[in-house]
Order: C-alpha cells, then structure tokens, then sequence
C-alpha cells in the first residue's frame, strides 16, 4: 500500500472522525440518545472510509465499491430480519469478524510488507512485527471466543460452564508461549513463528470463553467488544492509519470499562472473568431448588385485579423475557394499567439479560417510554411505596441471598429491594429452575409473593384480557 503525502486536511479528517466516534459513545450511553449516537458513528466512520481511499493506493474503484456493496448488502438483510432477542448473538457473531478481519489484515502485511511500507529488502522492521504479532494473536482470540459466545448465547452450546482439567494452568501456559513467540518474531520472522502465535490465539480464545457460564455472558459480550477494539487498533498501527488507532483505542478502552462496570454489578472478579471463569465452580452448582417451602400459586384473573388496584407498579424484566418475546404484550400491559390511572415504572439491573443493556433495547423496541425506565440506583428507593412488584423472568436480581447469605455466589452484587414491595408478583416457568447463580430465592415463599407459573408472553396476555374485562 503505497502513501501519498500526508496532508493537514487528512488529519483534520480523521481528528474529525474521531470526535464524531466520541460522540458516538456518548450518544450510546442513554437509549434516548442512541438513534443520535449512531448517526456520528455512521458519519465519522463514512468519513473515515472516504479519507482513506483517496489518499491511498489500495485497490481499484470497481473492487471497493463491489466489497462495499456486498459487506454492505449482507448487513443491511441481517439488521432488518434480526429479531431484537437474538440481538446479543448478533453482536458476538459480528465481534468475531471484527477478530477474524484483524487476523487477515495481520497476515497481508506479513505475506507481503513492502506494500504496507513496513519492509526494507523483505526484512520487516521489528516494531512492526510486535504490532503484527499483537494484533494477529487479539484478533484470533476475539474470532474464537466470540465464536464460542454467539452459539453459547444462541442455545447452539450449552450456557453452563465447561470446567477443563487444570484449565488456569493451560490458560496461563498458553497465554505466556504467544507472548514469548510474539517476542522472538522480533527476532525471527520465519512463517513457523507467526502460524504458531496464530493457531495458539485461536486456540486460547476457545478456552477462555467456555468455562464462563451463562450468568456471566453480559461481561463476555463487552469484553469481547474490547478485544476487537484492541486488534483494530494494532492493525492500525501496522497500516498507519490514524483514524484505525483512535477508533480501536476508543472501543478498546470503552469495553474494558464497560466489563469491569459489568463485573462490580455482579460481584464478579473482572481478572476472574477474563482468566477463564474463575469461581465457575461456585456458580455452577444447583440448578434446583434445596427445599420444598410452602409457597403461593395465581391466576392470570388474581395479577389482573391486584395489578388494577395497585397505585404504583413497579416491573423488573429479565432475561425469561426476551426467551418469551414478551417485551410487546408487557408494554400493552403497562398502557392499560395507564389507563386505569396506575403509575407504571420499569427497573433495569445492569446485568439482566445477555449482554450489556439488553433489556433497554428490548423495551425500546416495545416502544415503551425512556421516562418510564429506571436503572437500579435510580428506582430502588421506590420498592418500600411500591403496591406490586412485577417480576418477569428475572431471578437473581431480586434474590435477597446477595444481601444476606455470605456464602452464596452472588453475595454482594446489588439487587432489587423486591421484598419491600406489597404485594410480589414473581412470572416463572415452574418451581423447579433457579436462576443462573444456581441458587434458592427467598422471594419465591415469602407471604405477600404470588407465583405465576406460565410461559411469560402466555401469562401476561391473560392478564391483559383479564384487565379489558
């Protein structure tokens, strides 16, 4: 690839696109703002592009436009037939590309240096073996991992944790021998050096993600993210491309916050979690409830007439949700207890879900109004004036073991004051599961929680047909 003269104006347009990726994530940080913040994404990228093909010699216009009109083409037919609750095996299925374009990229500049300028006589200059070799061997491990995350997440693979022998062991051997050949590729670029570093990344990226159980999936999804942040900022600086260094830094960096955010809403070791599910072993355990404990059974008829005689409602969403596809029918459920002059609220933990604001996308493709969702720190202070909290398919969020049961597996990850609420209504399958955490919920056999044991979408259009009546 040869460069022409770098001109002021190149810069200023990649400074440009920059600031437009900034704003980016910020728009992206409130669902309010998203629409926003993806139009500066779009427009700082476009800029971006178009920047970088005309200041360089990559390929002839008719091979650009005919990528741009397939790559193009395949997303568009992807984004509109995609169902909103298959959005978080979408976004890993996308990570892995991201991993698996940095891998290729790596290859090319390795396969032939003189055209990316980073060669004298074949001989390729040793910093740029060192961003080669990282960046092969981040963009292996994020196609991998995120391989394993979109058919964990999927149902296509088991969502509990895969425990190998001495699996910290292999990680760490593993993760060393790429660090130690990415070195001596500094030394020695023979193609046996930079096929191993390659094969062992893929390798490592399988490992990694397996034995993170399903509990864990939203701090793998952002993780994920930052790994391919981190591989496109690497071939950045193997391409020489500035506008490539700001935006893989910038999603680098936001990822890697965003996990370790993630990690402190779960009382989850961020170095755990990105070792390979240390603590799996706790979190795998259970899968059924440890007692049998009287508890209380109800209608669809019963939820209707608490729900219309309420004052306030407060409704918590989870992950049984989105398997239900319920996000619409509970939108028209809170319009009709609306009508009926009940205020109405929705609380969104940070981890419900499968990936990181999960629900957020589900309830805003359900058209339910921002004003009307509420983060944790923000509406757990309404649960004591609260006439019926409505639980649908989330569990763990509202398990009261994180507050008081040291040794439970989620003991200090903050959870929804449920209890406090008058009367509970608790949306389940049936009485045999537990949450991911594997865990018993108090909630379940406490005297003002009502079990509504149904498919979610199912029990909640028989309360909406009980409320029209």
């Amino acid at each position: 690839m040869e460069h022409v003269t770098v001109s002021p104006w190149v810069a200023l347009a990649y400074l440009i696109s920059g600031v437009l990726f900034i704003l980016a994530l910020r728009g992206l940080s409130s669902p309010a703002s998203s629409r926003a913040g993806n139009r500066f994404g779009m427009i700082g990228m476009t800029i971006a592009v178009v920047t970088t093909l005309v200041t360089h010699e990559i390929a002839s216009l008719p091979e650009i436009v005919g990528a741009l009109v397939i790559g193009g083409g395949v997303g568009w037919v992807i984004a509109r037939r995609i169902a909103m609750t298959d959005m978080p095996q979408l976004v890993a299925a996308f990570h892995s590309l991201v991993g698996l374009a940095a891998v290729l990229v790596g290859w090319a500049a390795y396969l032939n240096p003189e055209a990316f300028g980073i060669a004298t006589a074949g001989v390729i200059e040793p910093q740029s073996r060192v961003e080669m070799g990282l960046g092969i061997a981040i963009g292996a491990i994020t196609f991998s991992g995120s391989i394993i995350a979109f058919l964990k997440l999927a149902g296509k693979m088991s969502g509990a944790p895969i425990l190998l022998p001495a699996r910290h062991v292999i990680n760490l051997g593993t993760l060393v021998a790429i660090l130690g050949l990415v070195a001596y590729f500094t030394q020695d670029q023979s193609l046996w050096v930079i096929g191993l570093v390659t094969a062992l990344s893929f390798l490592i990226g399988f490992l990694l993600i397996i034995p993170i159980g399903g509990a864990d999936m939203p701090v793998v999804v952002s993780m994920l993210n930052s790994y391919s942040g981190w591989a496109a900022a690497a071939m950045g600086f193997t391409l020489h491309n500035t506008a490539m260094i700001i935006t893989g830094a910038l999603v680098g960096s936001s990822g890697a916050i965003l996990s370790y955010i993630m990690c402190k809403a779960m009382n989850r070791g961020f170095l755990s979690v990105i070792a390979g599910g240390f603590g799996a072993e706790a979190a795998a355990g259970g899968g059924a409830a440890k007692e049998q404990r009287p508890w209380k059974r109800g209608s669809a008829e019963d939820a209707a007439f608490l729900l219309k005689e309420a004052e306030n409602v407060i409704i918590i969403p989870g992950y049984g949700m989105a398997v239900a596809q319920a996000q619409h029918v509970l939108r028209e459920m809170g319009d009709q207890l609306k009508k009926e002059g009940v205020n109405v609220k929705y609380a969104i933990h940070p981890v419900a879900g499968r990936m990181p604001g999960h629900m957020n996308v589900l309830l805003a493709e359900a058209n339910v109004p921002y004003d009307e969702v509420f983060e944790l720190e923000d509406i757990q202070g309404d649960f004591a004036q609260c006439d019926v909290a409505f639980i649908i398919g989330a569990n763990d969020v509202v398990n009261p073991a994180a507050k008081t049961d040291k040794s439970s597996p989620i003991y200090g990850m903050p959870v929804f004051d449920v209890d406090k609420a008058k009367t509970i209504m608790f949306i389940k399958r049936s009485m045999g599961g537990v949450g991911y955490a594997g865990v018993d919920n108090d909630v379940f056999y406490m005297d003002q929680t009502m079990m509504l044991l149904a498919d979610a979408k199912k029990m909640v259009e028989d309360i909406v047909k009980a409320l029209a009546h």
